[in-house]
């Protein structure tokens, strides 16, 4: 196995002495307590910012809830006044004061007294009992009194010092009066007596979603807690914050707690994070401390696995070889070796041509990879074919697929190619195309088989017409021997002898199309005007079509040129997709819609090959989509007496001639069958396949 050579130095140097180790682990150490004394101070830091934001906080909202109390306060007064406009009755301020106690459910009690305190009408919260059935109103007059005294000097409104009320179901409830005296004419009319509930004050007044984060309370000014809304954290470490609520004649303090409590290790994700990528750089210290420890390890296992791939590179039944810039081999594989018949040392100490490149192609494979070397050039994915020599001197075709080599830093020092052996796909290719060739005449003999009905029926009348004609001819002459006269029907004879020779033709043109069809041959492409494939199948498509009751029509572009092609493979196609066609329009009511077109164009063209386009154009009922999608499938027919072959040996013949066959649905009924051919001028400009660079 090759030694890396940090394991070879390693074996050269001594081990380091004790002395040095400890300095090296005193660095580390001092390292990692630098760095674990910043952290946490950064993490003290955060917290500390955290609790004053949460403080902070919490004061905006106790100033923002004495403001909100204080607002809803003076409504209230307002609305009061609004119910003594108009100098109401008893009854009157009865059913308005229970209106506003309907609206405002922390005032539990409305009255309504004249100016020596003596009630004239009250009105109690409809949501609960009166908060005065145990001890009575008259318990609280006291209150009242000092209240209404207040609001007379006042001259507006005064609130009570707040006082608990017993209640019937064993509780208690915190509350107190606000007195708004009534005047008339400037004269004291009455007073305008509320009684407030502390706890329904904070349930009603108070932001619910202030209240839900936070609990609310009232206290008097030494802490004595009057009423509570929420549910306060517990303990010392809560969150406190007071705003002093200040009302005419009353003075209480409002106290938010949070529930958050103060924080702790963690309190907030910034924290945590801060902790979590404080842990991640000790951690990362760790592993570049292990990092120098674990780096022979790598190397080791790094030479395994370069001795492993150099054993699977080995094992490949692929050829690889490797190029540099030059085009010299730096880097051949057993597989190669043995498809070349030739050692790895005679490739890789083997000057230019490589001793595999056949001596009548070295010069032209020589060319082409100094051309493209010149210019960097890339070659396909998908690989090219060139022809290379073996030791004995046969040659073989290889598919070659190459790809930059790249080293370490991302330049380019060279190329690396798989290579395959396909003499063997040749071959198969090979038997292939003469199995199509041996399913081509089968289907052509197929073709006449059926189509030798049709002859019987169509030869008897052009048969039939030669007898009659004849007969005729033969009585005529007859008649004007034995009167020994010149003949008198000498231009009806001329007519009916060309007739004769006519129908004779006729039926000569008919036998002698069959017979061109069927013979077999070999295929040879050549330049073949449209017009005259079409001529060639126009005898046999006649008599289908004559059969069947179609019309046919034909519209050919005769700007168009000869088109490059094995004429006998080419009429089969036409043949084939116009019986399809005529077929296909059986079922046509009107013998008006049978209409068969041939139609020939200049296919679109672009910058490199021109092509004609041939269409065969039925009216028949179109093709299912299920059809559509297994139309060219070999054996898959929709005919009872069908073998299932014509579309799929039309494609292949189209193929090989470098076109296409398709098909589309013609408006407003029918199909439209298309395929192309090469011009023939375009086609024998083009240049051979060339190989591709070996």
């Amino acid at each position: 196995m090759r030694v890396s050579q940090s394991e070879a130095g390693g074996r050269d140097n001594p081990p380091p002495s004790p002395r040095r180790w400890s300095r090296r682990w005193a660095l580390w150490v001092l390292l990692v307590a630098l760095l674990a004394g910043l952290l946490s101070t950064l993490v003290w830091l955060a917290g500390r910012y955290e609790s004053s934001r949460v403080q902070s906080r919490l004061e905006q909202d106790a100033t923002q809830t004495a403001t909100d109390i204080r607002a809803a306060l003076t409504r209230n007064i307002q609305g009061l006044q609004a119910l003594q406009a108009g100098s109401p009755t008893p009854d009157a301020w009865r059913i308005s004061a229970a209106e506003m106690l309907r609206e405002r459910r922390e005032i539990v009690r409305m009255e309504w007294r004249d100016a020596a305190l003596e009630t004239l009408a009250h009105v109690e919260t409809p949501y609960r009992t009166s908060v005065f059935e145990r001890l009575g109103r008259a318990s609280s007059q006291t209150d009242v009194a000092l209240a209404c005294a207040a609001a007379r000097r006042l001259s507006g409104p005064a609130y009570s010092s707040s006082y608990f009320q017993p209640q019937s179901d064993g509780l208690g409830l915190e509350v107190m009066d606000m007195c708004l005296p009534v005047l008339t004419a400037g004269q004291l009319a009455g007073h305008l007596v509320a009684t407030y509930s502390l706890p329904d004050i904070l349930s009603e007044l108070v932001g619910k979603q202030l209240a839900r984060d936070q609990g609310v309370a009232f206290t008097e000014a030494d802490g004595t807690r009057l009423a509570m809304y929420g549910t306060p954290s517990r303990g010392s470490r809560a969150y406190v914050a007071q705003h002093l609520l200040d009302l005419p004649g009353n003075t209480m303090v409002i106290r938010l707690e949070s529930r958050l409590g103060t924080p702790d290790l963690f309190p907030n994700l910034l924290t945590a994070l801060v902790t979590a990528m404080s842990m991640a750089l000790v951690a990362v210290l760790i592993l570049l401390g292990r990092d120098m420890r674990r780096r022979l390890k790598v190397e080791h296992d790094l030479a395994d696995a370069l001795a492993f791939r150099k054993a699977m590179e080995d094992s490949l039944v692929t050829g690889m070889r490797a190029r540099d810039l030059q085009g010299r081999v730096t880097y051949v594989n057993p597989a190669f070796c043995q498809m070349v018949g030739l050692e790895a040392r005679e490739l890789l100490q083997h000057s230019m041509p490589p001793p595999y490149w056949p001596p009548e192609q070295a010069q032209e494979y020589q060319q082409r990879q100094a051309s493209r070397l010149a210019v960097g050039a890339t070659l396909p994915r998908e690989g090219f074919e060139s022809v290379f020599m073996r030791r004995d001197g046969t040659r073989f075709p290889v598919l070659i697929i190459e790809a930059p080599l790249i080293n370490a830093v991302g330049k380019q020092t060279g190329w690396m190619s798989a290579i395959l052996d396909v003499s063997e796909q040749r071959r198969i290719e090979e038997l292939s195309r003469a199995s199509q060739d041996r399913l081509q005449a089968t289907a052509r003999l197929a073709t006449v088989g059926e189509m030798a009905s049709l002859l019987s029926h169509e030869l008897n009348q052009p048969l039939a017409a030669i007898s009659s004609y004849a007969t005729g001819s033969l009585n005529l002459l007859q008649s004007a021997a034995s009167d020994a006269q010149p003949l008198p029907h000498g231009e009806d004879l001329q007519v009916a002898m060309r007739r004769i020779a006519e129908q004779a033709e006729r039926a000569g043109k008919v036998i002698k199309s069959v017979h061109d069809f069927v013979r077999r041959r070999d295929q040879v492409r050549e330049p073949i005007a449209p017009r005259a494939l079409l001529d060639a199948v126009m005898p046999l498509v006649s008599l289908q079509a004559r059969k069947l009751g179609v019309r046919v029509l034909m519209h050919v572009d005769e700007t168009c040129g000869p088109v490059l092609c094995d004429r006998t493979m080419v009429e089969q196609v036409l043949l084939n997709l116009a019986r399809n066609g005529m077929q296909a329009m059986q079922g046509a009511a009107q013998p008006a819609e049978k209409v068969l077109t041939l139609r020939v164009r200049q296919a679109a063209s672009n910058a490199q090959s021109r092509w004609v386009e041939f269409a065969v154009i039925d009216q028949g009922e179109g093709i299912a989509e299920k059809v559509a999608a297994q139309l060219f499938t070999p054996f898959f027919t929709t005919k009872a007496e069908g073998m299932g072959l014509g579309l799929s040996l039309c494609r292949t013949v189209i193929e090989q001639h470098g076109g296409f066959l398709g098909f589309e649905a013609a408006q407003p009924r029918g199909t439209i069958f298309t395929f192309t051919l090469p011009v023939a001028a375009t086609a024998t400009a083009l240049p051979p396949d060339t190989a591709a660079l070996s």
